[in-house]
Order: C-alpha cells, then sequence, then structure tokens
C-alpha cells in the first residue's frame, strides 16, 4: 500500500491534512453478527462503486444465528478490494483491519498486512469481551500488535455522546456504531457519504428517530477523521477506468435472479420459481419476489422436494420452471430432477454450493457439487450443466441456462457458490433488444403428433400446453417408448432411450462458443479452472506473466458436455493445472476424458483461493 503521491489540501488559505493516492485498497470490517458488519461493509461498496472505482467484495459472516456476544463464533467480517486498476478478486490480505471487539481482532489479525493499520474501538475492548476472547491482557496496549498501525477509537461512546439528545436507549444508540466506523472510514479514504445518507432516508423512512440517528453518527464518524490528529493524511483511490455504459453494484444471487428474469421476457414466458430457503441461495427467492409485474411467480415450499416438483409442473404448463438450493437441498431433489430428465422437460435447477457434507459450513464457499451435478442422479441421465465465474457472470449463465433449457427440452443444473453469491462488483448492464435470442415453439397441430418425437438437430421432443386439443398424452417416470410415449419394457427400446437422451445433452456442445485462452495459445503450463475460481486464477497468472514467465488461463463456464475444442487445447501445453475449492473433482473429469496427466491444486477451507497462492504454485510448477 505505497503512496503513489502526495499533496497538500487547502482551505482557503489554511492548509489541511495531506492527501496520498493510492492505486488500490483492500479494507476489512470485523465485529459480533449483531454489530451491523455486512450493511457497513455493502454501504462502503456503494459510495466506492458510485467513486468509480473498481471492486471486488468477500463478505464472510457466521452459521450460527445467535452466537453468544463477544465470541470468536460470532464474529462477522466484510473485506472490500476498490481500486483505480481492474480487480478481480477481494484481496489477499486487507491493508486495514476494522475491529469493533477483541474476537473480531483475534480471528481477523492474522490477515492483516504487516504496517497495515488496524482501527479498533475503544469500547469493545473491555475485560468481558476480551476474557471471551481468550486474552489474558489487552493486545492493543501490550506491544503485541507493534508491527501493525494501531488506531483506538471510542467509537460507541461518541455514537452515545452525538445521540444524547435524541433520549434513545442505551442500547439503541450504540447500534448505531458501526455508522460511525463507516462515516470514519469514508472519510479516511475519501468516499462520498451522500449515497449513504439517502440510503439511510430510505431503509428507515417508517421510523423517523432511526433516520436521525444513523445520519448524525455517520456525520459524526466523518467530521471526527477531519479534526482529529490520529489522522494525519487521507487517502484517495482514483476512479477506475472501465468501458463505457450503465453500471450498478450487483451481487451474483441478484444477477442470477435478473438472468432468470430476463430470459423469461425474452422468451415470453412466465416464470415461476418453486424453492425452499437455504443459505445461500435464499437471496434469489427473495430477489424475483420483487417483480410480479413482469410475470414472475415465486413460491416458498414447504420442503426441498415441494419446491423442485412444483417448478417442474410449471414447465409441463408451458413456464420456466426453476428451483434454486444449495447442495443438501440438491440431494433431496435428485428424483424430480430425474423425472425431469425422463420426461424432458425444461427445468433450470440452480445450485449455489457451500461447505459440506450435510449441513457442513452454511455460510462458507465451496466447489464440491460437480460431481453431483454430473453424476448425481441413479441410471445413466446426463443433463447439461453450467457454472458463473464471477458475481456479473451469474447473468449470462442464468440467461444461458434458461435458452438452453427451452432449445433442447432438458432439465439444466447451474452451479454458482456462496463467493459468487454473497459477493458483489461493478456490473455493466446489457441492453435488452442486445440479448441473445430465446425462441420458444408450443406444438399445436395433432396431425402426426408423438410426445417423443425428435428435432433432428437438437434431438428435442415437441413442447406441448396442456389442454390443446388433440395433443392429449402421458408422461411419467416410467421408461417411454420411442416416438410414441407409451409405457415401454423393452431392454432394447430402453438402450435406444438412455443413449438418446445422452445424445441430446451431447448436441449442447454444437452452442458451445470457442474457448477462450488467456496468454499465449501454447507453452509450457495453462491454468484450468471453473466457476468462482476465475478472478483468483487471472490475477495469479498476471501476476506470473508479468514477471516474464510463460503461462495461460482457460476458464470453463460449460462442465457437461465440455467445450468441442478443449482436447486440443489442452495438449498444446506441457503442464496443466486446475485449482479447485474440492478435492480434485474437474481435475478427475479431465484426465478421464483426455488423459492427460493434469496436476491438482485443491482447497477444503471453506474460503476461496488467494492469489498469491495460485501464483506460488503456478511458479513451483515451472520451476520444476
Amino acid at each position: 500500500m505505497e503512496p503513489m503521491t502526495v499533496e497538500t489540501q487547502t482551505v482557503g488559505t489554511a492548509p489541511t491534512k495531506r492527501r496520498e493516492q493510492r492505486e488500490s485498497v483492500v479494507i476489512r470490517f470485523a465485529g459480533d453478527s449483531g454489530d451491523g458488519m455486512q450493511l457497513t461493509g455493502m454501504q462502503f461498496t456503494t459510495e466506492s462503486a458510485l467513486a468509480g472505482n473498481d471492486i471486488g467484495t468477500l463478505p464472510d459472516f457466521p452459521a450460527e444465528i445467535r452466537a453468544p456476544a463477544g465470541t470468536l463464533a460470532g464474529v462477522s467480517g466484510f473485506q472490500l478490494n476498490f481500486s483505480s486498476l481492474e480487480v478481480y478478486t477481494p484481496g489477499d490480505n486487507p491493508d486495514v483491519l476494522v475491529a469493533m471487539n477483541p474476537a473480531a481482532l483475534k480471528v481477523n489479525i492474522g490477515d492483516l498486512m504487516p504496517g497495515g493499520i488496524l482501527l479498533a474501538d475503544q469500547d469493545g475492548f473491555d475485560a468481558g469481551n476480551l476474557k471471551k476472547a481468550g486474552y489474558a491482557t489487552n493486545p492493543l496496549e501490550d506491544g503485541s500488535l507493534a508491527k501493525y498501525q494501531i488506531i483506538v477509537v471510542d467509537m460507541t461512546g461518541m455514537t452515545l455522546k452525538a445521540l444524547e439528545d435524541l433520549k434513545l436507549s442505551n442500547k439503541v444508540a450504540s447500534r448505531c456504531k458501526n455508522f460511525f466506523a463507516l462515516g470514519l472510514c469514508s472519510w479516511v479514504y475519501s468516499r462520498p457519504i451522500e449515497p449513504t445518507l439517502n440510503w439511510i432516508q430510505d431503509k428507515f423512512k417508517k421510523t423517523p428517530e432511526l433516520v436521525e440517528a444513523n445520519s448524525l453518527v455517520l456525520k459524526t464518524g466523518y467530521h471526527f477523521g477531519e479534526t482529529t490528529e490520529l489522522f494525519a493524511v487521507q487517502y484517495e483511490v482514483k476512479p477506475a477506468r472501465i468501458a463505457p455504459g450503465k453500471y450498478r453494484n450487483v451481487t451474483g444471487n441478484t444477477a442470477l435472479a435478473l438472468g432468470l428474469l430476463a430470459a423469461a421476457n425474452k422468451a415470453g414466458l412466465p416464470l415461476f420459481l418453486g424453492s425452499y430457503p437455504i443459505t445461500p441461495a435464499t437471496d434469489i427467492l427473495h430477489e424475483l419476489a420483487q417483480y410480479k409485474n413482469f410475470g414472475v411467480y415465486t413460491f416458498q415450499a414447504e420442503d426441498e422436494i415441494a419446491g423442485v416438483c412444483s417448478a417442474l409442473g410449471a414447465s409441463f404448463g408451458g413456464g420456466i420452471g426453476v428451483t434454486t438450493s444449495s447442495g443438501p437441498g440438491i440431494a433431496l431433489k435428485q428424483e424430480a430432477i430425474n423425472l425431469a430428465v425422463m420426461v424432458e422437460l425444461p427445468l433450470v435447477i440452480c445450485n449455489i454450493q457451500r461447505g459440506g457434507p450435510s449441513t457442513g459450513l452454511p455460510t462458507k464457499t465451496e466447489q464440491a457439487d460437480l460431481y453431483q451435478a454430473i453424476f448425481g442422479r441413479n441410471s445413466d441421465s446426463s443433463l447439461p450443466v453450467l457454472a458463473a465465474a464471477t458475481p456479473g457472470d451469474c447473468f449470462n449463465m442464468a440467461y444461458e441456462a434458461v435458452r438452453i433449457a427451452i432449445k433442447y427440452m432438458t432439465p439444466v443444473i447451474l452451479l454458482s457458490d456462496g463467493y459468487l453469491a454473497n459477493g458483489a462488483e461493478p456490473w455493466l448492464i446489457p441492453k435488452f433488444e442486445n440479448l441473445p435470442p430465446i425462441p420458444v415453439q408450443f406444438r399445436t397441430e395433432a396431425e402426426g403428433f408423438f410426445p417423443y418425437l425428435r428435432d433432428p438437430e437438437t434431438l428435442a421432443r415437441p413442447w406441448v400446453k396442456p389442454g390443446t386439443p388433440g395433443l392429449e398424452h402421458r408422461i411419467g417416470g416410467i421408461e417411454k417408448e420411442d416416438v410414441t410415449g407409451n409405457i415401454s419394457y423393452s431392454p432394447a427400446n430402453h438402450e435406444l432411450m438412455t443413449r438418446a437422451r445422452a445424445r441430446k445433452v451431447a448436441a449442447v456442445a454444437q452452442d458451445i462458443p470457442p474457448t477462450t485462452i488467456r496468454g499465449d495459445q501454447a507453452g509450457d503450463l495453462v491454468v484450468v479452472g471453473w466457476g468462482s475460481t476465475y478472478g483468483s486464477i487471472s490475477a495469479g497468472v498476471d501476476e506470473v506473466r508479468a514477471r516474464g514467465k510463460t503461462v495461460s488461463q482457460v476458464h470453463l463456464r460449460y462442465l457437461n458436455p465440455l467445450p468441442p475444442d478443449l482436447g486440443g487445447i489442452l495438449r498444446r501445453f506441457k503442464t496443466i493445472l486446475v485449482p479447485e475449492m474440492n478435492m480434485g473433482q474437474l481435475l478427475t473429469i479431465l484426465r478421464a476424458t483426455y488423459l492427460v496427466d493434469a496436476v491438482g491444486m485443491n482447497k477444503i477451507q471453506g474460503q476461496p483461493f488467494k492469489v498469491s497462492e495460485i501464483a506460488a504454485k503456478i511458479l513451483r510448477l515451472l520451476e520444476g
């Protein structure tokens, strides 16, 4: 975090504090789960986006709904990387750690850069909280943190002082301290607070006293930065150079929901979401519930099975059926997903992956459901599997999942994960008229109709709305006779239909665009990834290439079927590195499919790869 330039800021003729320009800053807000750190981080993100910076975020919150206050299990964090350069990740290690209590300090201090700024709330470091966090002495005073810049501010005390005229209870008033931290950090890094003031006005409009309280505390924190001698320098991060257009700050779950909505509108069909709440997928249900005026129907089912079955019923009825969940819920849905394979209806299944098995790590990220998506049903039961690479890319791949499901009359699984779902980035809003067409054709002609007639190009069967005169037909879970759809126990027919369904999914390969290779088109090493590893891999590859090394990158969004040109690309490189947040699932598939001696890099900690980890592994392989 070395300063680039230094200038003196003046008001009239009186010099004030120096202003240093930085290319980028990584800041992490951490506190108790009731301290509002997620809200603080998101508002600081909004301020940074409106300031024109490129951004990447990583929310990190506890699985316990009500962990005991002040304990390590209850620590909630939010990391943001904001920069004047292109951002791929939320950053490896924070330059600044805002710690509201000792537990937040203990959980996060190991990640703070040496020489980094530790901003702590004085009131939070009382004897009780120190004991809960396992500190025998106060680390802010005992010299154990000498390698950091320690700045202690009585955020809670000044919050209560600022609000004493409003006659709020101490409990209510002290909950505003996160806005003091936000205001202070906004001043330190030259963030505009007007967007947050407007947000407070809208968020708490039904409770005017909270509008006044939070606004007052935000301004108090901001002006404290101006007047205190604790900060001799104010920092500035210039706007990033980005392509012209209209942008918004978007999380992966929001982008995914908007992708489904856009696809349904492009297809001219109603969108039905049948879902059961589960972390980290629930926000998609919340988001789509706001769009009833756009032909969206949301159904919070009593369980996962009801969610997927209702969505499949919507597909049968001529709508776009969607169901969302995480790995444990997908396990429960598999029998109904297999029914969708058998009856060949367009159903989109969104798996927002989290750490497992079982309940596992509900609020942490993982990529361990690839096997489940491709092989997780009984029998030979193939379906297309797609994966998003960034929060904004969740829009593209959700749209593509709907397009493929309709074109090929097949269920499609879309993989995201907790890192993408909760992470945010600036997103260039696409123009609706520029989105690919999604043609829809319902069979209405009765003459010559059979439910399993197949299109010669896609092998898709006809889509018929129930009640269409003369097109009454029966579908279900028992094996179908080719063409007629009658129940069949013929061994030969079973093999024929199994192979036909597999060929249909394989035909999706004709829709996969040519694979992009970042870097040299052939050489010593290519890094192959999928899903949310994109950012870390991209930044790691760029870091190694900046050192003059030859390394390339391929990132897969189509996982079943794989891109038709992938095998030829892999054979151009001496070494293939496959980083995954699992024990090597894509690695196994690539080895089995292409007989290449790929090397795995695996992290199973509920946390994304750091750029430094990727870069170090690449260098080790290049150096033999």
